[in-house]
């Protein structure tokens, strides 16, 4: 088993169950750590090595891989050859270096998109985790260069926007979550807006064109890897539920019942839970869905936006097939294909462990259908991959699977883990800024005093970012964003590691040969050839020389 509950090597420890990515399944913002990406956002790329060097050695657990997974994917070295070196190096062997690993990527259809690492964040929405820390995310992954997603509903459950005749005419907290980021953005990155039913019923699309153009992406939403239903969150005041009530959402139990508005002044009922619609309900054929999907994105286009995106869920092999058929031949700019296995902010937990297309089956699927459509000759939709990822080997392996069609891996839960870190030590260090930042510690644990008791100690990038934006601007930065660049960074000498060995020197060089399969039955269903076999006609020729 690759993830035990510690890590010996690394000395880092999961302080809950550990899922297929490395996460904990329960990921808490006022966690003390420390997982390998908790601890990751402050040391960078020192976790990429085994600890206490000069004293030990270190040996692999993960050599015997039993179903099928990412896990059970490995990644392929070569001994020779060297591809995609840039233009200004030689093949020389002190050319080809890892820190020369190109990782500079770009999705889009006629306007390409630009980010520095293939990277991208999950749907950041109406959960009140995501608008407590999105100052740290914003501008970590504005300063990193790459793109960040706002989600649904962030309009809609907002009490300072207005709607007034069913349409947007004032919306504070999306308009602070765009003007952050756009603050510290400088060409690399984008930052998109993802709508559902109900954005679109309020006119997210219409206000977001009218205010900010082409500054953003729209992205529509057929769904996600953690649940089948809409998009929820969960509200303690009843006055709030009423509210969400008059916006028009689904609440539950419903706030306006005189025997609920009893049972929550007696405490029997304590929360509500805020649902999402389920979209394309009065649909009832693949003809009618391709017809209004159309429709919808020429509208927006007519709107100015001129790029547009889409995110679908683990659904079966229609739906998927559907997704990447209709976003290609809408010249859409990037789809986002979201397994189960994927996280959340809150979604029905025996939902989100039993539906769906587990990650790897469905990005395997979705590479098939891709290059049955760029067989008949079609332009293939850029893809991202999301569903549990949060290691850099994830990330090669993600880019492999679906190579060529693969631009992007889309984070969720790791890339939030160090906007929470750095908050709680922003908080601990300053009180007086604790609850601005919505810090949880009164004091620095030992497994940060360990490292060190101010932001230059602690954040090993610390230094990378003041030359980026100079020492005044440094005081401005918030200290989530300095854990998430330096978690970026660990993230990016790994991945540069992995493609150095594997020959690849920039990543439109990935291939699906850079990876094989360490069983029969993760061979079988993806497609990847099995360890054992890859090159094998090629070594017998050598042999028989």
């Amino acid at each position: 088993m690759r993830f035990d509950k510690r890590n010996d090597v690394l000395g880092t420890v999961n302080r809950g169950n550990v899922a297929e990515s490395g996460l904990c399944t329960l990921c808490r913002a006022d966690c003390e750590g420390k997982c390998e990406t908790w601890l990751s956002s402050l040391v960078g790329r020192k976790l990429l090595y085994p600890r206490d060097f000069g004293m030990v050695t270190a040996g692999a657990n993960n050599t015997t891989h039993v179903g099928v997974s990412y896990n059970s994917l490995r990644i392929q070295g070569y001994a020779y050859g060297a591809h995609g070196i840039k233009q200004t190096l030689s093949n020389d062997p002190d050319d080809c270096i890892f820190p020369n690993v190109d990782l500079t990527s770009e999705f889009g259809n006629e306007i390409k998109t630009k980010a520095r690492i293939p990277l991208m964040t999950g749907a950041l929405g109406s959960t009140f985790i995501a608008a407590k820390y999105w100052d740290s995310f914003a501008v970590g992954g504005a300063l990193v260069g790459m793109p960040i997603v706002i989600g649904e509903n962030v309009v809609g459950v907002d009490r300072g926007s207005e709607i007034k005749k069913g349409k947007i005419s004032k919306a504070p907290e999306l308009d602070r979550r765009i003007d952050i980021y756009l603050r510290y953005f400088d060409g690399f990155g984008g930052i998109f807006v993802q709508m559902n039913v109900e954005d679109t019923r309020n006119g997210v699309a219409e206000y977001v064109a009218e205010k900010y153009g082409d500054k953003c992406i729209i992205e529509l939403k057929w769904g996600q890897g953690a649940k089948d239903i809409g998009g929820e969150i969960q509200v303690t005041s009843i006055d709030y539920a009423l509210f969400l009530k008059k916006r028009g959402y689904v609440v539950d139990p419903n706030p306006e019942l005189p025997e609920v508005q009893e049972a929550f002044e007696k405490g029997a009922i304590r929360s509500f839970a805020r649902h999402s619609r389920l979209g394309g309900t009065n649909l009832d054929s693949v003809d009618l869905v391709r017809e209004d999907f159309m429709k919808t994105v020429e509208y927006l286009r007519s709107l100015g936006f001129k790029r547009i995106s889409l995110k679908t869920g683990s659904y079966g092999m229609e739906e998927l097939a559907m997704a990447i058929k209709f976003a290609s031949d809408a010249k859409m700019d990037l789809l986002t294909i979201d397994g189960s296995g994927g996280g959340t902010g809150m979604s029905p937990w025996n939902m989100m462990q039993s539906w769906g297309v587990p990650s790897i089956l469905l990005h395997a699927k979705a590479h098939e259908y891709a290059s049955i459509l760029a067989a008949k000759g079609q332009r293939v939709v850029d893809l991202s991959f999301a569903g549990g990822f949060a290691l850099e080997d994830s990330i090669f392996k993600a880019l492999a699977l679906g190579a060529p069609y693969t631009k992007m891996v889309c984070m969720g839960r790791a890339v939030m883990i160090p906007g929470y870190l750095g908050a709680n030590i922003e908080g601990a260090l300053h009180p007086e800024r604790k609850a601005a930042v919505s810090g949880n510690w009164d004091r620095l644990p030992k497994s940060v005093t360990d490292i060190g008791a101010t932001p230059d100690e602690i954040f090993a990038s610390y230094f990378d970012i003041q030359k980026k934006i100079g020492k005044d601007e440094m005081k401005k930065i918030p200290y989530g964003a300095m854990a998430f660049w330096t978690l970026a960074d660990k993230l990016s000498c790994g991945l540069q590691q992995l493609m150095a060995g594997a020959r690849k020197f920039s990543l439109n060089q990935i291939r699906r040969t850079d990876i094989f399969a360490a069983n029969r039955e993760t061979a079988r269903e993806t497609g990847i050839v099995h360890c054992s076999d890859v090159n094998d006609e090629f070594a017998r020729k050598i042999l028989a020389r």
